[in-house]
C-alpha cells in the first residue's frame, strides 16, 4: 500500500470515513462519532481496511 484515500461524511453527530486502496480499488468504511480527531478517524478506518485486505487474501 503505497497511498490511501480518506473520504469524510458527516452524518449529524457521526462521520461515515471510507479509507480507499487506489492499485486494488478495495474500500472499506467505519461510522466514528464525529468529535474524534482527524488522525484517529484514519486509524479506525485504516484498520477496517487492513482486515478487508487480509480477509481478500485469505480467499
Amino acid at each position: 500500500m503505497s497511498e490511501i484515500l480518506f473520504e469524510y461524511i458527516r452524518q449529524g453527530q457521526y462521520v461515515k470515513v471510507t479509507a480507499i486502496e487506489p492499485e486494488t480499488r478495495i474500500e472499506a468504511s467505519v461510522v466514528v462519532p464525529a468529535n474524534l480527531s482527524r488522525e484517529q478517524m484514519q486509524i479506525q478506518a485504516l484498520n477496517r481496511l487492513n482486515y478487508v485486505l487480509k480477509k481478500k487474501t485469505e480467499e
